[in-house]
């Protein structure tokens, strides 16, 4: 390395840059946040704050502390680079300027073994210190140029670089320290110092791609730690080695091309990055291409710009149709592509052929044939295939159908099946056989992409289709289609109205004559004839009917043939109905009420007739001429052709219901009146007209507080039933309950029990069965009214109670009732053995009961007396007649 110069000058304390143009030497290549150089600004009084600035802040920065940075990476041109520094105390806003000029050092190109071994001082500064002593001498800053230092060097490690010395070396003991990334800061150890002699080694092999430069600082203190020396700054600047191969972003590259593109289209960029100086030769790529696979049409189909990794064509003739890939092996280089000292990496562009339309469709047949029956849509009659040899499913191989001829009605349409690409002939129309029994179809078949320049379609794009029409049986139909048929109304039953009939279309078919029947006759007025269609009345009709809507009545026929198979049309019969003044006017309303006083309370009367004009109003009001007592007590007055008004001819009239005759008259050719009778409601008024005499007037319906009064009524009724369902289904449930079985000792049937009188004979069947199985349910004495009793009834002394037994068990359950008892029975050591005598039961002896042997006929009858029967109610009534009655 060249040795350090520097100059310096005698001056005394001045505040301000030491001099005026600071030059100083560094690398050609700049990097971003590369520290250059350090300047120097003087403070007499130590305690200002500077600020430092940059002439191009663009491109360099001044720290705090002096230090100027590099802020992007560039090349320094040969030129020197100047720019100026600025200084500015805060406090006073006075500023100080320095003009700085960069020369590029010279390009590193080793240096001897001799030059190595011989390692440079650097000399720190002399400094000013403050004595009562007159002012000394200060020897002016150092300007330290970078020490540039090659990558991955082989040692020997530690290496000398330099050494720090100072002046005062010579009277004072010092020690010697370096600060920063590398020395005391990560990464750390990698420059070490002597602290006696100031040498200033790296220890291992620097790598640039992590750190391009370091920015140590070094110190000189005394024995005790005292700083004896401003601390100067030295930079490190690794100088790059080609030691990275180049690359590629991706391994595979994928690219388009349409095929037939002529020679220089743009195709894709493959890019390689190498992690040495971009700027240097070392990280300089060149791109070639290697292999192309396949060679076909040409070996060299695309060529490849060296500097920029752009892949173009070079050739024409690709052609989708026979090559779809190219493989291309891309080599990139680094060290300008020089091939012996360059390293290189390889990647792989697969390039695509894209489909143009440049292959039109062709049909396979030149004549398609399909067949459809007549008056049937939406039926696919033909498959129309054709051949492209475009890429399948892109708009290139798409088809579409158009018919050129032979469809001016447009009774049909091409769809294209999206997976087969064929042509499905559709009917759209229905086809009248009659009418067409062919078609003769001219289809063209297209692309969805009009065809590359200069591709025409050849014949092959052009087929006919022909389609034969099958007769079928059709439909009768009737004509005209409704029919309409004006007549006046009141034909009578029985009266020829119209022919209706209809045809057949099918003249090609052998069938017979149609016959006709009824489908729809809403008021039953009509039947047709099954061979002519001959339509006759079977009522009168009549315009007033509820079946006319709008004077109009509709009725629909049935025309049917024998084909095979059979069809059926129907035909609509619109009668227009002419009015006649077959309806006399009616008055409305029917009731009216009204004061017994002669007051402006006239009623307000209205003529309805069903007929229509001519035949309705303006309509005439009079009142009859019997009886008498109508034009007496009554006057009618016209206001309208319509509307009359009734009112009080008399001052008064008392209060009831009256019936009043009114005769109405139309306006009809002949005349038709009738007499409507008009009820009115005579009654007592208030002074506003309303009626206060409600007693007179006879309600025909319920008020409102009676409707509630029964709803209540109604609803309190079904409460009542329905809590006695309810009452009576948990009385069930209690029940069913109940003990099945029943103790020994409380068993009762050794006892006579009352189960209820037989009844008043044979005409007496309503038996209550529920007293043979409750006896507990027996009615006691206290209500039996008092008589002769008989001679099997409970006597009515006191008798001993018995515990009652359980109610009837359920039928499902006797099988289980029987099974415990045998259960029982066998498990009882005290039952006798099968073969002894057995007593069930013994009812004791003095029974008042004869003998029934001593029973006499019926023919003794006669020394009975059965008065006593009449005592024993109206069930016996039939018992004591033939007993109790004597001869009769």
């Amino acid at each position: 390395q060249a040795p350090i110069k520097a100059t310096c000058e005698d001056m005394s304390c001045k505040t301000g840059f030491p001099e005026d143009v600071h030059s100083a030497v560094v690398s050609r290549s700049v990097h971003g946040g590369q520290p250059l150089l350090n300047v120097r600004f003087r403070s007499c009084d130590g305690n200002k704050k500077i600020h430092f600035g940059s002439s191009e802040p663009e491109d360099f920065r001044v720290g705090e502390d002096g230090v100027v940075y590099a802020e992007r990476s560039f090349q320094l041109s040969a030129e020197p680079t100047e720019f100026v520094v600025s200084a500015q105390d805060k406090e006073t806003q006075e500023e100080w300027q320095m003009r700085v000029k960069l020369t590029p050092e010279p390009a590193f190109a080793g240096a001897s073994e001799k030059d190595q071994k011989k390692i440079e001082d650097i000399v720190f500064p002399w400094q000013q210190y403050k004595h009562s002593s007159p002012l000394k001498r200060q020897k002016r800053d150092w300007v330290i140029p970078p020490i540039n230092l090659p990558e991955n060097s082989r040692g020997p490690f530690p290496q000398e670089l330099v050494r720090i010395r100072s002046d005062r070396d010579k009277s004072l003991s010092l020690r010697y320290s370096v600060t920063g990334p590398g020395a005391d800061q990560p990464p750390t150890g990698i420059f070490i110092i002597n602290p006696i002699s100031g040498q200033l080694s790296v220890t291992k092999p620097l790598d640039r791609e992590q750190i391009a430069s370091f920015h140590l600082r070094a110190h000189a203190v005394d024995v005790n730690g005292n700083q004896v020396e401003n601390p100067i700054d030295i930079v490190i600047n690794v100088i790059d080695m080609n030691d990275n191969r180049p690359e590629f972003l991706h391994q595979v590259w994928n690219g388009t091309v349409p095929e037939g593109s002529k020679p220089g289209t743009y195709v894709m960029t493959v890019t390689a990055i190498d992690a040495d100086d971009p700027n240097a030769q070392n990280g300089m790529l060149r791109y070639r291409i290697l292999s192309q696979a396949p060679s076909s049409p040409s070996p060299n189909m695309f060529t490849i710009n060296n500097e920029t990794g752009d892949i173009i064509t070079v050739a024409a003739g690709l052609d989708r149709e026979k090559v779809q890939q190219y493989t291309l092996i891309i080599q990139a280089t680094d060290m300008e592509g020089n091939p012996t000292y360059g390293l290189s990496n390889t990647a792989t562009a697969v390039i695509t052929v894209t489909d143009v339309n440049d292959n039109p469709p062709e049909f396979t047949a030149m004549t398609f044939y399909g067949e459809v029956p007549e008056n049937r849509v939406d039926v696919i009659v033909a498959n129309l295939t054709v051949t492209d040899k475009d890429q399948p499913h892109t708009p290139a191989w798409n088809a579409m159908y158009r018919m050129t001829g032979g469809d001016p009605t447009g009774r049909f349409t091409i769809l294209t099946d999206p997976n087969s690409n064929d042509g499905l002939v559709t009917v759209v129309k229905p086809i009248d056989f009659e009418t067409n029994r062919m078609f003769v179809l001219t289809v063209a078949a297209e692309n969805q992409v009009p065809l590359a320049k200069g591709i025409q379609h050849p014949p092959q794009s052009t087929a006919t289709v022909s389609i034969t029409v099958i007769d079928v049986n059709e439909s009768p139909y009737f004509v005209p289609n409704p029919k309409l048929v004006r007549q006046e109304e009141g034909l009578l039953a029985g009266s020829m109205l119209t022919t209706f009939t209809a045809q057949d279309p099918d003249r090609y078919m052998q069938q017979t004559s149609l016959r006709y029947s009824k489908l729809s006759d809403p008021a039953n007025w009509l039947k047709i004839d099954p061979v002519n269609g001959q339509i006759t009345t079977t009522a009168v009709l009549d315009r007033e009917s509820i079946y006319v809507q709008n004077n109009m009545y509709n009725a629909t026929f049935l025309a049917s043939d024998n084909g095979i198979p059979p069809m059926s049309g129907t035909g609509t019969l619109q009668i227009y109905l002419l009015d006649i003044n077959d309806n006399a006017p009616q008055v409305n309303p029917k009731e009216a009420t009204t004061c017994e006083t002669l007051q402006p309370n006239a009623i307000n009367i209205t003529a309805v007739d069903p007929d229509i004009d001519p035949n309705a109003g303006p309509f005439a009001f009079e009142l009859p001429d019997t009886p008498a007592s109508i034009k007496r007590n009554w006057t009618i007055v016209r206001i309208s052709g319509d509307h009359a008004q009734l009112s009080l001819r008399i001052r008064f009239l008392e209060a009831g219901i009256y019936d009043v005759p009114i005769v109405i008259t139309d306006s009809g050719n002949p005349h038709a009146s009738s007499t409507s009778v008009l009820k009115v409601k005579v009654c007592q008024c208030d002074i506003n007209g309303d009626c206060t005499d409600v007693d007179r007037i006879v309600g025909a319906g319920l008020g409102t507080g009676a409707i509630i009064a029964i709803l209540l009524c109604i609803i309190i009724l079904l409460i009542l039933v329905l809590m006695f369902v309810v009452w009576m289904k948990r009385r069930d449930k209690e029940r069913q309950a109940k003990q099945l079985l029943i103790d020994p000792e409380d068993d009762v049937r050794d006892n006579i029990l009352k189960y209820d009188e037989e009844g008043g004979g044979e005409e007496d069947q309503d038996y209550d069965l529920s007293q043979l199985q409750q006896p507990d349910t027996v009615e006691p004495d206290a209500i039996k009214p008092v008589g002769i009793r008989r001679l099997d009834e409970r006597p009515i002394h006191a008798e001993p109670q018995y515990p009652v037994r359980s109610a009837a068990p359920h039928p499902g359950d006797i099988g289980d009732f029987i099974n415990e008892g045998l259960k029982a029975a066998d498990n009882d050591p005290t039952a006798p053995p099968y073969d002894s005598l057995l007593v069930f039961d013994y009812e004791g002896s003095g029974s008042t009961a004869g003998s029934l042997s001593s029973l006499n006929s019926s023919s003794s009858g006669g020394e009975q007396d059965y008065d006593y029967l009449n005592d024993w109610g109206p069930r016996f009534k039939k018992l004591a007649d033939m007993y109790g009655g004597g001869d009769d």
